[in-house]
């Protein structure tokens, strides 16, 4: 079962931007699709995007809402999924987590978790 482990979240001031990492502990060429939830204090873990193994993107329509705030990426060759995120806000305080999920038929399920990376976002 494929491990994944998120880095690069910390402190950041309103406005700032943060990279988020998700290193696999295999290949991830052949993962169908990863993803990026966080879940702030309090809320139930929500989803903020995926990418396929083809490259096929998808936001939540909150992160569609503010185009080019949050851009999810993938390298294949690096076994490594990216978040990248802009202009952040106190709102965005969260632990974000990334997963990796395989396909069968229609129906994509969950392979594993990361254990997330606390993001907080404060002046």
């Amino acid at each position: 079962q494929v491990e994944l482990v998120e880095s690069g979240g910390g402190l950041v001031q309103p406005g700032g931007s943060l990279r988020l990492s998700c290193a696999a502990s295999e290949s991830i060429f052949n993962i169908k699709r990863m993803g990026w939830y966080r879940q702030a204090p309090g809320k139930q873990r929500e989803l903020e995007a995926t990418i396929t193994s083809g490259g096929s993107t998808n936001y939540a329509d909150s992160v569609k809402a503010e185009k080019g705030r949050f851009t999810i990426s993938r390298d294949n060759a690096n076994d490594t999924m990216y978040l990248q995120m802009n202009n952040l806000k106190p709102e965005d305080t969260a632990v974000y987590y990334c997963n990796a999920e395989a396909i069968s038929g229609a129906f994509y399920y969950t392979l594993s978790w990361g254990q997330g990376t606390q993001v907080t976002v404060s002046s």
